[in-house]
């Protein structure tokens, strides 16, 4: 669930007085705030010379979680809903469609996962590159750490070109995938929560009014914002990190997406390396890939190896 301080500016009450008496109080998020003693909150507020205003800022937060709730679907409609909009696309490498059954699918977080150099970023700018051209889709690619590479995007729109249909209409083609990729530079934890909120809030808008144009939404890299606020065993970056992970789930599910993460590894028992951000973060990917430069069982898909590691 989302921090406070994003929710400022589409709910006024909720402003700086507020937020201060609530981390007062160890609360951060909305999260934070289910789960506080709502009595011992509301005679607290009570004794406060703004105490008006911090009721209101209360309810107001319940109003939001209202907001929040889906209605309920049988399994005649869920089962629709995923034929008609749960689709399956290509990320541009055969074999890595290979290993996922078909491509990314719709609706769907994938997670990739690997040392530095196993290829994470290469597949990320393959599928950009791919799902923008191919299957005419915009695509949002949220940059933690100066990652992306218009270059080889180009060198990706180049390769489909040789390959489908000759260099003629190279520059023309490449101008309009270019056009479809919005790159995002995210350095902090706060400043994702406060992009994935305002792409929510894109995308209801879409959907209300023409559809929904993005197909992929890209974070290379989610580890790289969330390890800093995990450190210090306290339960705000746990909170937050909870609130990212459900945030991606919604964005895919709601707006049929396909959304892709990369995670990178830390050591584990015995020196093995094993996913970073913990047994916490492994419920939020439907799918994880781990990429590797040793060979052992896994699949070669150009960049390096790869193999399939389902999650629950």
């Amino acid at each position: 669930m989302p921090p406070l301080k994003s929710l400022e500016r589409d709910h006024s009450i909720l402003e700086s007085d507020f937020q201060i008496f609530c981390s007062n109080h160890g609360i951060f998020t909305v999260e934070d705030f289910l789960l506080h003693d709502m009595n011992e909150l509301i005679a607290s507020a009570s004794r406060q010379p703004i105490w008006q205003k911090l009721l209101k800022g209360m309810d107001e937060i319940r109003r939001i979680v209202d907001g929040m709730h889906q209605p309920w679907l049988n399994g005649l409609e869920l089962l629709n809903d995923a034929r008609k909009n749960k689709r399956m696309i290509s990320t541009g490498c055969e074999r890595i469609d290979t290993v996922l059954g078909g491509g990314l699918r719709a609706g769907f977080v994938i997670e990739l996962v690997g040392p530095s150099s196993s290829g994470k970023t290469q597949v990320c700018l393959q599928a950009a590159a791919n799902i923008a051209s191919q299957h005419a889709g915009d695509v949002v690619f949220l940059d933690t750490g100066n990652s992306f590479s218009p270059r080889r995007i180009a060198d990706f729109i180049s390769q489909s070109c040789r390959r489908f249909g000759g260099m003629e209409g190279h520059l023309k083609s490449l101008d309009k995938v270019m056009s479809n990729i919005s790159c995002i530079r995210v350095f902090g934890i706060f400043t994702l929560l406060d992009v994935l909120h305002q792409l929510e809030s894109k995308l209801k808008h879409e959907m209300e009014t023409r559809g929904c144009s993005v197909r992929i939404l890209v974070v290379d890299s989610i580890s790289s914002l969330i390890t800093p606020v995990l450190g210090g065993g306290g339960p705000n970056g746990h909170a937050l990190m909870v609130s990212a992970g459900v945030l991606l789930k919604k964005l895919a599910y709601e707006y049929n997406l396909c959304v892709l993460v990369t995670n990178h590894m830390v050591g584990g028992n015995g020196g093995h390396p094993k996913p970073a951000l913990g047994e916490s973060w492994k419920s939020i990917p439907h799918r994880r890939l781990l990429l590797s430069r040793d060979q052992g069982n896994n699949t070669y898909y150009g960049e390096g190896f790869i193999s399939l590691d389902d999650v629950p």
